[in-house]
Parts: structure tokens; C-alpha cells; sequence
């Protein structure tokens, strides 16, 4: 159990610290379609805009994911789940997250089969810019490991709620 509380403790502190410096990625992205628009506008339009604003959202999505599942942010089916019993509700998050765990494992396999692939052959985007694609491909397996790791302490925290510790949502 006490295992359990300090796995819960360092991931979830480091996912929150992640989460809340990878929102403001979205002034990045912001900036970025900003110069782009004005390139075009006034100036020769830039070619790598576009990508590196495609780059920056991917970022922004996958590095965000892991605060987003601590915080319960994501999409939920409620018609049913508000009105269950606290234990019901573990348990049912604990069967789910399962499921996750086992789908992030999936995505991790096929993420870093594909960023071998990137790194062995040099691959590059098919556009007039053609930048690298292995750093945005190392972003996702990294983004995928933190999901993988949040949803492990969210099963963690459904095992402890079920063991009669009511433990905090956030544990900081």
C-alpha cells in the first residue's frame, strides 16, 4: 500500500507539473499560425509554418493527456456513473482502466516500432519543407509513456479508494 501512495505521490506531481507548463503550448501554436498568417499576408508565405504548427498541437495534445486523465477531464458516459455508490464507481474505474492500460501498451508498441523506423532511415515528412520526423515521434512515445504511467496511478488510487483509503484526487 505504501508503494502504491508513493507511485500515486511522484506521477502524479509529475504529470501536473507537465500538464501545466504544456498548456501554454497553446500560445506557441498561437504564435506560430499568427507569423503565418502574416507571412502570407505581407510577406513570401513561410513553408514550414503549417507543420510546426501540426508538430506543436501534437505536443500540446499528447504531453497534456496524462494531466487531463488525473484531473477527470477526459470524456465520460454519464448517465449512470453520477448516481453510483462511491465503491461502484472504483470498481468500475478500475475494470476500465484496464483497458486503457492495455490500449497505451498497444500504442507504446507500435510508437516506438515506428520511431526505429524514423531513426534507420531518416524519414521525412512528404512535404516542400520535408523536415525530420523522429522528434515529433519521440514526443508521442514519451507522451504515450506519461498516459500509460497516469493511468497506472489511477488504477492505484481505484485499488486504495476499494481498500477503504480514501485517498485525494490530487496527491501534491
Amino acid at each position: 500500500m505504501n508503494f502504491m501512495r508513493g507511485y500515486v505521490a511522484v506521477i502524479d506531481r509529475m504529470n501536473r507539473w507537465i500538464g501545466r507548463v504544456v498548456m501554454y503550448g497553446i500560445f506557441v501554436m498561437m504564435g506560430i499560425l499568427l507569423w503565418s498568417s502574416i507571412s502570407k499576408t505581407f510577406f513570401l508565405p513561410s513553408l514550414w509554418t503549417l507543420e510546426v504548427a501540426q508538430f506543436a498541437m501534437v505536443a500540446y495534445y499528447i504531453l497534456g493527456g496524462p494531466y487531463s486523465i488525473q484531473m477527470g477531464s477526459n470524456v465520460r458516459m454519464d448517465l449512470l456513473y453520477s448516481e453510483w455508490s462511491h465503491r461502484r464507481r472504483a470498481w468500475t474505474d478500475a475494470i476500465t482502466v484496464l483497458f486503457l492500460i492495455f490500449y497505451l501498451g498497444v500504442m507504446i508498441y507500435g510508437g516506438f516500432d515506428s520511431l526505429s523506423y524514423s531513426l534507420q532511415y531518416g524519414e521525412r515528412s512528404p512535404t516542400a519543407w520535408r523536415p525530420y520526423l523522429w522528434p515529433i515521434k519521440v514526443i508521442m512515445v514519451v507522451g504515450l509513456i506519461l498516459m500509460l504511467l497516469q493511468a497506472i496511478s489511477e488504477l492505484f488510487k481505484d485499488i486504495l479508494r476499494l481498500k477503504g483509503d480514501d485517498i485525494p484526487r490530487e496527491v501534491i
